[in-house]
């Protein structure tokens, strides 16, 4: 026999449950096909206008038929009592344009602050950025707002008539590949001052057609600056919303995990347990931690609303309890994860091969979430971070 007929065979003796269980392994088995036509290039309006759809987890014994819902009904979908974990953080103007002394123009994507005014960055073309390389950053069109910034006031380079930042290259960073940027600033002023000036909030690759204005890609509950994407299942929340479920006692708790890098990467790696997550930063304070531990003692849920919600809380929970936490994580979720905090996911759509979609998945299994997805495609939903959502529930109320 050859070989190729032994392989097929050796195949042909697995059980569909050990199939089923290498692809919660591979990366293959998070793909699928989207129509582009299904990538949202603005954000409904109003926020809580979009689409959700309504599933349970499989730990509830029985699997029930998705749901679907406008994103205003979710007041009625949980119970009083149940506890939205969000996060605030806040997305910066980090992607900024320049040129090099030469004239050549170049792109740059601020990841995180590693030393005063010293950032780690990606560079966009980044072969010929070598250290000691000089950039040179030109404002935005200056408008009232950025008046009331007080630019006017700022030394000479400074100046509404040619307002410019120069930064230098330290070094190459392995991990990301970016670059060190040490920038150049009169005494007293960060970069995170200067960035409503020189950047503009950087969209998501695949949003390329979008009118959206910097605000709709912020959650009305945005705060801590220091991300470089938004935590997009917060967008559908509106202030009248938010009130509303107050009204019916569904408390609310914030953590903040910063967007970084990791966002824009998709998983390399076949075998999807090798796969290592970038750190970003976090922080679960005390006053979340007791508002959890009170909801559990009380019969209610935890609802997160979000992936990064969910790495925020599962994050500071890894020494088996959940514990204030502030620092970085690369906690990577996926089937055959133990969960220690969430019970329940508010969350959009994500990429095929994603982490996200891992991560879903370890609450609702590969399979099902796959099968999910594609009745979502064949009812018109809208996909990726300006598109509808899902909410997964732990049990029906």
């Amino acid at each position: 026999m050859n070989q190729k007929l032994v392989q097929a065979n050796l195949k042909d003796t697995s059980s569909p449950q050990e199939k089923d269980l290498e692809l919660d392994c591979s990366v293959a088995g998070y793909d699928y096909k989207l129509p582009s036509e299904l990538i949202a290039q603005n954000p409904a309006v109003p926020r809580d206008s979009s689409r959700l759809l309504v599933v349970d987890s499989p730990t509830t014994g029985t699997e029930t038929t998705p749901l679907h819902h406008i994103f205003h009904d979710l007041p009625a979908l949980l119970g009083s009592g149940d506890l939205l974990v969000m996060n605030n953080t806040k997305v910066i103007p980090a992607r900024l344009y320049g040129h090099k002394s030469t004239g050549a123009k170049i792109q740059v994507l601020l990841l995180e602050e590693r030393q005063y005014n010293c950032w780690l960055a990606l560079v966009k073309p980044g072969k010929s950025f070598k250290q000691g390389t000089k950039i040179i950053f030109e404002a935005r069109q200056l408008g009232i707002k950025d008046q009331r910034l007080g630019i006017g006031d700022w030394e000479d380079s400074y100046t509404l008539k040619s307002p410019q930042l120069t930064a230098t290259v330290l070094e190459t960073d392995a991990t990301t590949g970016g670059r060190l940027l040490q920038f150049d600033l009169p005494d007293g002023k960060s970069l995170m001052q200067l960035l409503e000036v020189f950047g503009e909030v950087p969209l998501p690759p695949y949003i390329t057609a979008s009118e959206a204005a910097d605000e709709q890609y912020q959650t009305v509950y945005a705060k801590q600056p220091g991300a470089i994407a938004a935590p997009t299942a917060g967008l559908h929340f509106t202030p009248e919303l938010l009130q509303k479920l107050r009204d019916r006692k569904i408390n609310q708790a914030f953590v903040t995990l910063h967007v970084g890098v990791g966002t824009f990467r998709p998983v390399e790696v076949e075998d999807v347990t090798t796969h290592h997550m970038h750190e970003e930063w976090i922080e679960v304070p005390t006053t979340t931690v007791e508002q959890i531990r009170a909801t559990k003692a009380a019969g209610g849920r935890i609802i997160a609303v979000g992936t990064t919600a969910v790495r925020a809380l599962e994050g500071a929970a890894q020494s088996g309890n959940l514990q204030p936490f502030c620092g970085k994580t690369d906690l990577f979720i996926y089937p055959g994860y133990e969960w220690r905090v969430v019970d329940g996911l508010i969350t959009n759509f994500h990429l095929p091969r994603s982490s996200l979609l891992m991560l879903v998945s370890a609450l609702i299994g590969r399979q099902r979430l796959l099968n999910i997805y594609n009745e979502a495609i064949a009812f018109g939903y809208r996909f990726y971070s300006f598109g509808d959502a899902m909410l997964i529930l732990p049990s029906q109320k």
